[in-house]
């Protein structure tokens, strides 16, 4: 292992990499007539020293014309920003595969936050049993998500594949062959992608990328863990949401979600078939050979035709492979023994299944339906409801819903949406028969308000033939700061209901809650919601513990600190023995499934921290992880100190408008990166509650404000600084683990901002005083964060990140230039007397396509 710095290490193998193959990418004749490769680093130079001199990008762009280009029409000066933004994408695909390649030499596999680490921590602290012990329940699940933050087409991710491991092997022929490769290959989606088509894309990572990362963290606690002992638990579940989320999708139906289910079937089959095949060649033994021969061609049989249904059951599938094993350890030394080790445990991670397939609809859906349903069953002279049964209050109606059953003809019900939430609850059922239980065994209810909304998808299972073999998870997910205020009376609400309770009693006495980080956030600012989330998760296990239920939190999570995301394991290991933590449960969406887990050695570094988080927090020494009362009052005013300033920000007259003229939000839509429409509602009027966290975010980040990841930070930090009291933050932050990891994550927000792109707006006279205060908050956020931390500049304890953000940013800077260009001229043609609609849909394309890079680039900002 290296002994340098890791910033030394980062320096070479990815800055000086990049460097060189950056400068090869420039000089491939991709445009001979333009030249841009040469122009590029001209205009990202002009860029750089035009903001530094106070220009707006329109001066900065108008001024590279007249030097390099000698004032062109109007037409050669779109093709060739066109043509910037083209090569622009690609430098970041570029430095993608440098620093992928490179990770596990910047990054210590061993290090800190590792299963080594962790191992020799147990082993100094005299707890090796009880990390055994530990790790026979504690589990991890990972799920991935469709949602729309992720732009590299499937041939795209193919060619990043190929270029990391060119790189790795310095192969500079077949990097120059894939530079050109990439330099032909389209990156724009001109049709929206179906829910389809997003989940054959994100099963890509699950074949080239978790069926080999997962075994191997695994084998290696098997190994060096419980040294050969069994480990009656998976530890490491996969969760999937394609196919499967309905929330505001109305293209979900319950086809797509059987067909999603039967893919993943099918693909992990292949995969099994693909390893069989190997051990083929090696297990020729007598005895042995027939076995194998046997499976390989049941495989094949189902991973071609899943039709022919002659699997085998996976008790059964699983008892052959173990004889196979047996056989080797007892008659032939155990040769080839760690092979057959190795699909055992592949098999005990993924079934049948794969992943599991999570369904999810809105309460306010679900309610709707029910209403529906009850009409429509009383029309058809049912009397599985009384006929005041939509006249109860709630409690009558929870009452109701606990003893109602039966199994139901969805053909009788004309509404479509009925229709489809009916069919999604059957889905699950033929999933479950065909994939195993954990299939489909979990139903999320998004935009949780109350017990009656658990209840009445509690009782559609039962009116869908689940009485007798209820073996499905009801989550509620609990998304805003009232939300989360109320959810423990909801819980206990429910945990007091006996039909409820005896339900849970089969799940054994486990309840999964989802928190929602990205509308939390939204509602009530970036210290509000994670403080919100923090006190519903204390107040949570406390209940759950009362009632003798094992609570396990599923964390809503986006890639950015503003959505839950950034340091995430930072999180879970500063959380304390206030919090349940027998499972780590969160989602993974877009480019955060790229950069997090979208190579092996990334993946398995990943999957090591968080299971590391889980351990460190129960097993070892956490002196600052558990907040004393008066650090918890402190914590309390700074997040309410916050809220109240961001919703003084949030219903300022000109926060709507503003994002809706100034930001990229309304372009989200037009990138056809997903299939779920960019708002809830089809008005035409912007509603904040109807505006997706995604896009809410992601529209910051484009205008590099970053506003949901620092808010209100500052305007907190200063009432105490005003007081004389500042002494008594910094004192919480050395204290409190877990704010000091919110203090953290925030400074990523305030590094990826860059106010000078829009420093412009300050003269604006419609919009140059609301931009004024975010720039106010900005700077005071950041000069009191370097204050608390002792820093000089954000990110000082971690400057290898900091320098990776900093080159992403620097390749953007010209994108974010031509983005912003592109906006004010659309402003601009809209103003005058006949507007040219032909050219003000260019520019609008411009703005569309300048997104792609940007995202990519920052890599967990939407």
């Amino acid at each position: 292992m290296s002994t340098q710095p890791k910033l030394n290490r980062f320096n070479e193998n990815v800055l000086a990499k990049y460097q060189i193959y950056n400068s090869i990418f420039m000089t491939l004749p991709f445009d001979a007539i333009e030249k841009t490769g040469v122009l590029l680093p001209l205009f990202h130079e002009l860029c750089k020293k035009g903001f530094e001199k106070g220009l707006n990008p329109t001066e900065i762009i108008n001024q590279f014309f007249d030097k390099y280009k000698g004032n062109p029409s109007e037409s050669s000066r779109i093709s060739l920003l066109f043509k910037f933004i083209q090569y622009i994408e690609r430098q970041v695909v570029l430095f993608d595969a440098v620093e992928d390649a490179s990770f596990a030499v910047v990054n210590n596999m061993d290090g800190i936050g590792t299963l080594r680490n962790s191992k020799e921590t147990a082993a100094i602290e005299h707890k090796k049993e009880a990390l055994k012990d530990y790790l026979q329940n504690f589990k991890t699940r990972i799920v991935l998500t469709a949602h729309p933050t992720q732009f590299y087409p499937g041939a795209v991710l193919g060619i990043i594949t190929d270029l990391t491991e060119a790189i790795k092997k310095n192969d500079l022929l077949l990097i120059n062959k894939l530079l050109a490769q990439l330099g032909k290959t389209p990156f724009f989606k001109h049709e929206k992608p179906t829910p389809f088509d997003e989940a054959v894309s994100l099963i890509w990572y699950l074949e080239n990328v978790f069926y080999q990362s997962m075994p191997e963290v695994y084998s290696y606690l098997q190994s060096n863990i419980f040294e050969g002992e069994k480990i009656d638990n998976d530890v490491i579940n996969l969760g999937f949401w394609p196919g499967g989320d309905r929330d505001g999708n109305p293209f979900v139906t319950t086809e797509i979600t059987l067909n999603v289910a039967k893919r993943l079937k099918q693909t992990i089959l292949k995969k099994y078939y693909r390893d069989m095949r190997v051990l083929k060649r090696k297990l020729t033994f007598a005895g042995v050979h027939p076995l194998v021969m046997e499976l390989e061609h049941v495989l094949f049989e189902n991973a071609t035709n899943l039709e022919a249904n002659t699997m085998m059951p996976l008790a059964d599938f699983k008892e052959k492979l173990q004889n196979i094993k047996d056989l080797l350890v007892n008659n032939h030394q155990s040769l080839y023994v760690e092979e057959i080790t190795d699909l055992i445990n592949k098999v005990n991670l993924f079934g049948y299944h794969f992943a599991t397939l999570d369904i999810r609809q809105d309460s306010r859906v679900h309610h709707t339906v029910f209403e529906n349903l009850v009409k429509t069953l009383a029309d058809n002279k049912s009397d599985l409801f009384s006929d005041n049964y939509l006249s109860l209050n709630e409690a009558q109606q929870i009452n109701f819903l606990s003893q109602v059953s039966a199994d139901v003809d969805i053909d009788m019900f004309d509404d479509e949406m009925v229709h489809k939430t009916l069919g999604s609850i059957k889905a699950i059922k033929s999933i479950q028969k065909q994939n195993g239980e954990q299939g489909a065994n979990r139903y999320i209810i998004s935009n949780n308000q109350s017990a009656l909304n658990v209840m009445e998808t509690f009782a559609m299972f039962n009116l869908c033939g689940f009485k007798d073999d209820f073996s499905v998870d009801i989550i509620p997910l609990f998304e805003t700061i009232d939300d989360l205020v109320e959810a423990p009376k909801v819980m206990e609400q429910l945990y007091l209901n006996t039909a409820y309770k005896n339900h849970l009693s089969e799940r054994k006495n486990k309840q999964t809650i989802m928190l929602g980080f990205s509308d939390g956030t939204k509602d009530g600012g970036y210290l509000m919601a994670n403080w919100s989330i923090f006190k519903a998760k204390e107040t949570l296990t406390e209940i759950s513990r009362k009632y003798d239920i094992k609570v396990i939190f599923f964390d809503g999570r986006g890639g950015p600190p503003a959505r839950g995301g950034g340091k995430t394991h930072q999180f879970y290991a500063s959380l304390g023995p206030t919090i349940e933590n027998q499972e780590i449960q969160l989602t993974v969406q877009g480019q955060t499934i790229s950069s997090n887990f979208g190579t092996i050695d990334s993946s398995k570094y990943n999957l090591e921290q968080l299971l590391s988080s889980g351990i460190a927090n129960k097993l070892f020494t956490q002196a600052n992880n558990q907040l004393s009362v008066g650090d918890a009052e402190i914590l309390n005013d700074l997040a309410e100190t916050s809220y109240q300033a961001y919703v003084d920000f949030k219903n300022h007259p000109k926060f709507l408008p503003y994002l809706e003229n100034i930001s990229t939000l309304k372009y989200y839509a037009k990138t056809n990166i997903g299939s779920r429409p960019s708002k809830r509602s089809n008005s035409d009027k912007l509603n904040f509650a109807d505006l997706r966290a995604i896009p809410f975010v992601g529209s910051w980040s484009q205008l590099k404000q970053n506003v949901p990841g620092f808010y209100g930070v500052g305007a907190a930090l200063k009432k105490y600084e005003d007081l004389g009291e500042f002494d008594k933050v910094c004192d919480l932050y050395k204290n409190s683990d877990f704010f000091k990891a919110l203090i953290k994550n925030s400074m990523m927000a305030l590094t990826k901002s860059f106010f000078q792109l829009t420093a412009y707006m300050a003269n604006d006279p419609e919009f140059g005083d609301f931009w004024k205060l975010i720039f106010s908050e900005y700077e005071t956020s950041k000069r009191l964060i370097l204050k608390l931390s002792g820093y000089e500049k954000l990110m000082q304890n971690n400057p290898e990140g900091l320098a990776s953000i900093n080159i992403r940013e620097s390749i953007v800077l010209p994108l974010l230039t031509i983005q912003q260009y592109a906006l004010l001229k659309i402003q601009d043609l809209q103003k005058s007397e006949n507007p040219d609609v032909e050219l003000i849909k260019v520019y609008e394309k411009m703005v569309t396509r300048s997104l792609f890079g940007n995202i990519n680039a920052s890599r967990n900002s939407a």
